[in-house]
């Protein structure tokens, strides 16, 4: 089954003499994507992978000479993992500097890797991309809105990764999802020299996925696996650009009542959180579930707004009371509070109404949600 992603079309984000950077998971199908462009291109173009040492060599080197003779003649330069390469940035700097009129496509799985070394080099002079796994608005050109929620249950427990979402055995889908969490998941992490163990990163990881739509105390999480403060919140930061983690923090305009020290994470794909621990039980086997629906919920939206590229921030909100809102909206200069319900509704806190008269709020549950992420 081929999956229409949302980035088919490149040719509208390529200009001449800018790098279009591609960055996102491993097995997400960044190079799926771009092989399929390429294929379809009627510039001569050049694929090359920064795996390769010989391509390493040439753009590590910042010799004009090397470096312009190894891109002259072609129209399209791309290359794949990018990020292998050190201090690529400047070697694709160098292309765009002093080659007129090419365009350049580089790929990258690691964003605190690749971004560190593309961002200053490449100022003014790139478009950057990020491909997640399979956002439900783009499977609505393979699926019915009534076969999408005919495979909700399995969009929860298997998440959605390209191959586990083309495939139809669940058997085969759980070997999928385990190969990618045992060999793919934590690889650009423990590259870097500073990060050792991936005990303790699976560690750290597990826990976090216990603990899904609920405030994260770093102290806490510290004192259970064994390593200091300063650690966990240095590895947190590494598995959010890893893109294994996202951040929800407080909502608050200083009211005294409203918890905004700590922070809410969710997992990218849910599939991953359920690999972690072990656990792809059907829905009537679970008491995960309510977390499940809120990370999906979360997360698409945050495909949706990074696709459509719309102008906003999220946080949730709680008071001291246990009062809250799963997730709020900040756009167009004002609030949009939404409570997830997989089925029924729910109450909007009177606190939050008093505290903020002109927001508006919403419930999404199983009947309404697709509207909420297409």
């Amino acid at each position: 089954m081929k999956i229409p992603r949302f980035y088919q079309k490149l040719d509208s984000y390529l200009k001449p003499n800018k790098v279009l950077v591609i960055y996102g998971p491993r097995q997400v199908g960044k190079t799926t994507l771009l092989t399929d462009y390429l294929q379809k291109t009627k510039l001569k173009y050049r694929l090359d992978s920064g795996e390769d040492i010989r391509i390493q060599e040439i753009l590590e080197s910042h010799d004009f000479r090397k470096i312009k003779d190894y891109a002259q003649g072609y129209e399209l330069l791309a290359i794949d993992e990018a990020q292998k390469i050190r201090h690529v940035g400047e070697g694709l700097k160098i292309i765009v500097d002093q080659i007129p009129g090419i365009y350049v496509i580089a790929t990258g799985s690691s964003s605190f890797d690749l971004a560190g070394q593309v961002g200053e080099p490449l100022t003014g002079r790139k478009i950057t991309l990020t491909l997640y796994p399979v956002a439900q608005m783009e499977l609505q050109e393979l699926y019915t809105p009534f076969e999408m929620r005919k495979h909700l249950e399995d969009f929860l427990i298997y998440g959605s990764y390209p191959e586990v979402v083309a495939e139809t055995d669940k058997k085969e889908k759980t070997r999928i999802l385990t190969e990618i969490t045992s060999s793919y998941l934590l690889k650009d992490i423990l590259a870097l020299d500073r990060v050792k163990s991936s005990k303790i990163l699976l560690d750290l990881l597990r826990l976090l996925a216990f603990q899904i739509g609920s405030e994260v105390s770093l102290s806490e999480i510290s004192q259970k696996i064994g390593i200091d403060y300063k650690t966990v919140a240095r590895y947190i930061d590494l598995l959010e650009k890893n893109f294994v983690l996202f951040m929800l923090r407080g909502y608050s305009r200083n009211l005294r009542n409203e918890m905004t020290k700590k922070a809410k994470y969710y997992f990218f794909d849910t599939g991953i959180r359920n690999s972690l621990i072990a656990n792809f039980n059907p829905f009537e086997l679970r008491n995960d579930i309510g977390i499940l629906w809120e990370n999906f919920l979360v997360m698409e939206r945050q495909k949706k707004q990074s696709y459509k590229t719309v102008a906003l921030n999220f946080y949730f909100w709680r008071t001291w009371q246990q009062k809250e809102i799963d997730l709020i909206e900040e756009r167009e200069g004002r609030l949009f509070a939404y409570e997830f319900k997989l089925s029924g509704g729910a109450r909007e806190p009177k606190s939050f109404r008093k505290a903020y008269p002109n927001a508006e709020f919403h419930v999404v549950n199983r009947d309404d949600y697709l509207d909420f992420i297409t």
